[in-house]
């Protein structure tokens, strides 16, 4: 299995998928790859943009995208990808999409069976065993809360650690906290701006100058830095 799981797309005051570009490249390799787009995340931009926008960067760094938006069946699309990219926006509206085309068990077993994954935040969330530690606002049913589950622990991607000045609402600490104490038993990583998880096969890695804030319940939270292993969080 390989999968290239970023924490957010855009760092503050850069281009579009500008700093994990060439992340993405060495990801895919040197030979040119088509890859199967899926935009669902998508809600305050059309598909036909959001591909546009995507295959723009992919193409320069020699890969390509298409939509599955474009195919009549997009089963059949994912069986005969040669990689599988899912974008980031918002979650609840991704999943939706996802199980409405019926596409959890398509897209595990063709990653499972070898095939890259590239996810960006919303994207991310997909990886993981449910959306339940997505940060987004809940705007559609998602016809269930089951994704990918294609890692066995919980991301939160665009890991903050404080609230903005002024706010009086809870910290993403506090939300992962309550997610804990009804899931007792899954890690759930908090995956910083401008970090990204590299998975091959059994081994793990984090790329990023941020460390990982890893969060377990009746443990105190740990600071990771991208120089370690994290291979044991798939076991």
């Amino acid at each position: 299995m390989r999968l290239l799981l970023i924490s957010n797309s855009t760092n503050a005051g850069e281009a579009y998928l500008d700093y994990p570009k060439y992340n993405i490249r060495d990801f895919l390799g040197n030979k040119p790859i088509k890859c199967l787009f899926i935009p669902y995340a998508g809600v305050t931009v059309k598909w036909d943009d959001y591909e546009a926008k995507v295959k723009s960067r992919f193409n320069e760094i020699g890969h390509d995208i298409v939509s599955i938006h474009h195919f009549a069946d997009p089963i059949k699309a994912v069986e005969e990808a040669d990689a599988i990219v899912v974008g980031g926006g918002n979650t609840w509206n991704l999943l939706h999409h996802i199980h409405l085309n019926k596409l959890i068990e398509p897209v595990r077993k063709k990653v499972m069976s070898g095939t890259p994954y590239i996810g960006w935040s919303a994207g991310s969330n997909m990886a993981c065993p449910t959306i339940k530690t997505t940060n987004d606002m809940p705007i559609i049913d998602p016809l269930g809360f089951d994704a990918f589950n294609l890692i066995p622990f919980q991301i939160n991607p665009h890991y903050l650690d404080k609230n903005p000045d002024g706010h009086g609402g809870e910290t993403r600490e506090d939300r992962i906290n309550e997610f804990m104490v009804v899931n007792p038993d899954i890690f759930i990583a908090g995956l910083r701006e401008g970090t990204m998880f590299v998975v091959e096969g059994e081994k793990m890695s984090m790329i990023g100058k941020r460390n990982l804030r890893l969060f377990k319940y009746g443990t105190e939270p740990r600071e990771i830095s991208s120089g370690e292993d994290f291979s044991f969080l798939l076991k």
